[in-house]
This record gives structure tokens, C-alpha cells and sequence, in this order.
């Protein structure tokens, strides 16, 4: 099987957009739930309720791939998974490298989804000489003081950083310097990186407060109407409609 270093996706060569980009991995997902039910076909109406998108939008995103379906039949589900591994370059082995083996990074190591989706972690590394030479995930933990030579050896493309935030610049930069051109962020900071190295970052604060705001705002809709109701309760006790002056309904 090939490695990350020797084949890399032709999305942006093929000019598909960064949100469509964005939306394959749900599509895989549901995909390869159909697919564990061998489910043979999949209609786009039933394929972008799995997903939480919608059907048109769906279309949209399949024509970059060349995959338009067939009327009355749907999309061969099989098929449509392989075409997305492909464009997406799960189809070949990605060496992946964790740096910072903590709680966060020990629970990603033993994380069993990585493998199934065409990425390995090749290694775990970390600055702390007290977990060198420890097992985690079957893997034995490295010093940072190798990590050149680890990411070399390894031929790694994509790196992760669950570090303190203090220390992500300074491990990016070194992860880069070595070869990564691919950075998965979970520590709570920007990073800067040069042209041609894509970041994407996680950061579950943020999301948690997202949720957040949107839990204020149905408990504020939630407040309003019931204040409305009780106003309603009150002026229809009182005889009187909405505006408070004529009856809500004139008698006959």
C-alpha cells in the first residue's frame, strides 16, 4: 500500500470547492453505514437526511466528482464510496505522527476509527522523558529530542498537536522544518504556518460555546413566549382582545 509521502489528493487540482471538501466525509459516513447494511442503492433525498444537508446541495457536490446517479434507481452506494475514499486519499496508507501524549493525545492514539479510515499513527511523541518508552496504544511513546528523525523515518505527512498551547507554535514549527505539510491542532491557540501547510483546528471550548449561545437563545424564545401566553391568559380573563379595548370576538 502506498504511503502519504508518495500520492496526495487532487481536490484542489480538480477544483472542487473547500466546502464540498468539507461535506465528503459526512457522505462517507453514511455511505459506509448503508454500505455495513448492504444496502445496494441510495436515493439523494434519503442519502442528504443521513448526512444533515440537503439534497440539491448534495447533487451539487457530487457533480465535482463526476457522479450524477441514475433516475429512479439513485446512486450505487458501493461505488459512491469508493469514488469519495479516492478523492479524498483514504484509498492509501496516511502515517500520522501525535505529539503531546496526555490524556487528549493517549485518547486519540487509542482511538480505533483512525485505522479503518486509511490513517495510521506511525508514532507518538512527547517532551517529557518520563513518558518515554511507555506503551500507549500498543505504541511506544518517543522524545521530542527525535522527532526529525521519527518523521523521516516514518515518511509522515500529517502531524497532530495536542500540546500545552505554550509549545504548539514551537512543535509546528518543527513538525513543518521535518517534512509535515498537514497539521490536525487540538491545542487552544493560532498557528502560522508557511504557504503550502494546511491547518485545520479543533478547539472544544469554542464548540462548547457555541452550543452555548444557541441553549441562551431558546431559553430566551422560551421565556417570551410564555410571558406572551400569560399576557394573553390575562386580557382574555379580563374580557378584553389583544389591543386591550374591544372584545377579542363581538358578539353576533
Amino acid at each position: 500500500m502506498a504511503t502519504g509521502r508518495t500520492h496526495r489528493p487532487a481536490t484542489r487540482s480538480r477544483g472542487i470547492p473547500e466546502a464540498t471538501v468539507a461535506r465528503l466525509p459526512l457522505y462517507l459516513r453514511a455511505l459506509t453505514a448503508l454500505s455495513e447494511r448492504s444496502v445496494p442503492t441510495v436515493s439523494s433525498e434519503e442519502l442528504a437526511a443521513a448526512a444533515g444537508v440537503n439534497s440539491a446541495k448534495l447533487r451539487k457536490d457530487f457533480s465535482y466528482l463526476g457522479s450524477y446517479g441514475t433516475r429512479g434507481v439513485g446512486y450505487d452506494v458501493e461505488y459512491l464510496v469508493y469514488q469519495i475514499s479516492r478523492e479524498l486519499g483514504l484509498t492509501q496508507d496516511w502515517p500520522v505522527v501525535i505529539v503531546g501524549i496526555g490524556n487528549l493525545g493517549a485518547a486519540l492514539a487509542n482511538y480505533g476509527g483512525f485505522a479503518s479510515r486509511g490513517f495510521r499513527v506511525a508514532a507518538l511523541i512527547d517532551a517529557d522523558p518520563e513518558m518515554t518508552g511507555k506503551q500507549v496504544a500498543g505504541i511506544t511513546v518517543q522524545h521530542s529530542d527525535d522527532m526529525e528523525k521519527i518523521i523521516s523515518e516514518n515518511g509522515v505527512s500529517i502531524g497532530v498537536i495536542t500540546t500545552p498551547p505554550g509549545v504548539a507554535q514551537q512543535v509546528c514549527e518543527r513538525l513543518v522544518a521535518a517534512g509535515v505539510t498537514s497539521i490536525l491542532n487540538f491545542a487552544p491557540t493560532v498557528l502560522s504556518v508557511p504557504d503550502g501547510v494546511d491547518v485545520r483546528k479543533v478547539d472544544l471550548s469554542i464548540e462548547l460555546q457555541i452550543l452555548a449561545f444557541h441553549e441562551q437563545r431558546k431559553a430566551g424564545e422560551e421565556a417570551e413566549a410564555q410571558a406572551g401566553a400569560v399576557v394573553a391568559a390575562h386580557q382574555e380573563s379580563d374580557g378584553k382582545g389583544p389591543d386591550g379595548d374591544v372584545p377579542a370576538v363581538m358578539p353576533a
